[in-house]
């Protein structure tokens, strides 16, 4: 396999150890980066560090320091931080098992692909993906690697497992600081049964590769443009928004025009026909449309 792998060791289910390696499962290959360049020279800007009222400063005049108070740090040396590092170990214990949808979706932060290491675990990898998904359960455990530990999952995916980078408790802001200014109220079921409709309609399986990095996509054409023109300034048309009314909308309508009802109020029971004067009578709106 021509990826590196993140890690290499063994995950242990009780007094069974399954040698497995794990690669990363996504990559940052679409973001366009840009340099600072000074202009009159087409150089590119550098940063040198600096200190107030020194000036440049040599590297290895540099240490890290925490702030305990304002302007005031604990220095540390990098040999005292590496004294501290967990060692990397090469076994991830599965120590506890949650219902798959236990885990909130703000702990996710990276997942992984973990395949068997060789032939030999291929066994024991299939037994312990298909006990997974037969509890519908995830694996927790804490994998040491480069001197941190991370608390991750284990999720059948498919033929494979998913290792998932978790973020720790402290880490994750709880919901409720924000939400709970939000009125504790039932959407009125009228508009409810709308907005479901709306869902439904645009319901579709998920494939991700239909969707696109628009700001990304016209960056990459002005580049290809500049190119082209040789440095001339280049500034493509951007519609405008149309303008917008007030904040206050009628939500009903607006359902029901998006809905596909265009606005317009729902039919009534049907009722006899009353048969209208000749001289005011209206032409019915489908002879109207037919004639149109």
């Amino acid at each position: 396999m021509a990826a590196r792998a993140y890690w290499q060791g063994q995950i242990r289910l009780a007094l069974v150890s399954i040698p497995v390696e794990i690669y990363p499962a996504t990559r940052s290959g679409a973001a366009i980066a840009f340099h600072q360049i000074h202009e009159p020279t087409g150089k590119r800007i550098r940063y040198e560090k600096v200190a107030p009222g020194v000036g440049p400063v040599d590297r290895d005049e540099i240490l890290r320091g925490f702030e305990v108070s304002k302007g005031n740090y604990v220095l540390l040396e990098d040999e005292e931080i590496e004294a501290v590092k967990i060692e990397s170990r090469k076994t991830l214990d599965l120590v506890q098992f949650v219902d798959a949808d236990a885990i909130d979706v703000l702990f996710y932060e990276k997942p992984y692909f973990v395949l068997p290491a060789d032939d030999l675990a291929e066994e024991a990898y299939a037994v312990l993906r298909d006990a997974l998904r037969t509890t519908k359960k995830v694996g927790l455990g804490q994998l040491s690697v480069r001197g941190r530990e991370q608390l991750v999952s284990l999720k059948p995916c498919g033929k494979g497992l998913i290792l998932e980078v978790l973020r720790y408790a402290d880490e994750v802001t709880k919901a409720q600081k924000y939400f709970s200014a939000i009125p504790d109220q039932k959407a009125d079921p009228d508009l409810l049964e709308l907005a479901t409709a709306i869902i439904d309609k645009k319901t579709a399986p998920f494939h991700p590769e239909e969707f696109h990095d628009r700001y990304v996509d016209a960056l990459q054409r002005l580049i290809e443009k500049k190119k082209k023109a040789k440095g001339k300034r280049i500034i493509e048309d951007v519609d405008e928004p149309a303008a917008k009314g007030g904040n206050v909308i009628d939500l009903m309508a607006a359902l029901k025009k998006s809905v596909g009802e265009g606005g317009k109020a729902a039919p009534a029971k049907k009722t006899p026909a009353r048969k209208a004067p000749a001289k005011t009578a209206a032409k019915p709106r489908a002879a109207r449309r037919k004639s149109a």
